[in-house]
Order: structure tokens, then C-alpha cells, then sequence
């Protein structure tokens, strides 16, 4: 009976830690978001559905429309197991000018960067909860190839994203 208390208080206590893990409010970000806050809630963000294929790099955000997770059909398996009830989408970039850019999210969501047929890994990450507009934010260094932008765990059908050059 005492292990089954230790192990219930130890549960606790370790559920509570993750939530502690979890910073709050727009100055809780590793770098200055203000400039990708303000593309991802600018008014006249372009609309795209999934699946819809971009020219090149938008200069602005984008709100993207997402599918139903069992309904999507997205170019790769995320590497992350979304949850069950959530959503998922993807665009791609034709041509795709080589740098370090800073991809941000209105709300959360797992990022999956497909380029060259290669999983990308974000060199840096930040993310809060409790900063309207903006909720994680990534840097990521593309090559000048094709890539898509895969969205999946997304608790609404849509999201605005922005993809700016790292200043």
C-alpha cells in the first residue's frame, strides 16, 4: 500500500514538473519574436489549402487550412505519432533560396521539414504558451532545394506559419 502511495504522490510530482518545464508569456522565448508575432497576425496573410504547392519562399504568413489527421495524406509519415482528434496539412516550396530561416507557429503543432527527401532538424527551438499570436518558433538552414512543410498534431483545422530569413 506505501509503494502505491509513493508511486501516486512521484506522479504527481513528475506531471507537475512538465507543466513547470513549459514557460509562459511572450518574453519567455530564446530570441526576439516580435517581427515573426507581427507577420502571424497581420490581416492580409495568404489563405492555402493543403497540399498546395508555393512558387518560392512566401515574403509573408501564411494561414494554412488543415485536414482531419485520419483524412490527410501527407508526402511522409510524421516523425512524431500525432494524437488522435487532431489535424494535419503540408505545403510545398518549389524554389527555395539556401539559409538559416526562422519558421514560426500561431498555435502548436509538430513541424516536420522534408527537403531533398531528408528529415530536417531545427538547429535552435523556443516556444511558450500564453503569447497571443505566436506559440513556437524554429530555425531551420535550407539548402536551394525543393522542400514541404509538413503540419500534423494541430488541435484546429488551421494555422498561420511564417518562413523569414534568421536576422
Amino acid at each position: 500500500m506505501r509503494v502505491l502511495a509513493l508511486l501516486a504522490v512521484l506522479s504527481v510530482g513528475a506531471t507537475s514538473a512538465f507543466a513547470a518545464e513549459e514557460p509562459s508569456g511572450c518574453d519567455k522565448f530564446k530570441w526576439p519574436i516580435e517581427r515573426d508575432r507581427a507577420a502571424l497576425t497581420a490581416p492580409d496573410r495568404a489563405r492555402l489549402a493543403s497540399g498546395s504547392e508555393q512558387a518560392a519562399i512566401p515574403s509573408s504568413a501564411i494561414t494554412l487550412a488543415l485536414v482531419a489527421q485520419q483524412e490527410v495524406k501527407l508526402p511522409s509519415p510524421p516523425e512524431r505519432a500525432p494524437k488522435d482528434g487532431t489535424y494535419a496539412g503540408f505545403t510545398s516550396i518549389k524554389d527555395a533560396k539556401a539559409g538559416l530561416y526562422t519558421i514560426s507557429l500561431s498555435s502548436g503543432a509538430w513541424v516536420d521539414l522534408v527537403q531533398d527527401g531528408h528529415f530536417l532538424k531545427p538547429v535552435a527551438f523556443s516556444g511558450a504558451t500564453d503569447c497571443d499570436g505566436i506559440r513556437k518558433t524554429m530555425k531551420y538552414q535550407l539548402s536551394d532545394k525543393p522542400f514541404v512543410l509538413q503540419i500534423s498534431g494541430a488541435r484546429d483545422n488551421s494555422l498561420s506559419i511564417s518562413i523569414l530569413p534568421t536576422q
